[in-house]
């Protein structure tokens, strides 16, 4: 796996704003990455240290179009701690 297809896009919301200063940083990855993958994707992209990365699965949500049930998909977020002082350039405009 190429390291620029595992991270898929970055999670905003006001929760990861939150984590955002206290050093962690969420993205959507792809379902086969693992967190060293992850971790990897993160140190050469971005040129910085990650110290930990937290993945987890978040599942569909149930969702009617007229008659039809569905569930929308299951996809992969990583939580990654960098290390003390370091941040992504890349957020800070955001």
């Amino acid at each position: 796996m190429n390291y620029e297809t595992i991270l898929v896009e970055p999670v905003l919301s006001e929760k990861t704003n939150n984590m955002r200063e206290a050093g962690k940083y969420v993205f959507k990855v792809d379902a086969r990455a693992t967190k060293y993958d992850v971790s990897e994707a993160v140190r050469r992209l971005f040129k910085v240290t990650p110290v930990s990365c937290n993945i987890m699965i978040v599942a569909g949500k149930p969702k009617r179009l007229r008659y039809k049930k569905g569930y929308t998909p299951n996809w992969k977020k990583a939580i990654v701690t960098l290390a003390k002082g370091e941040k992504i350039s890349l957020f800070e405009g955001v």
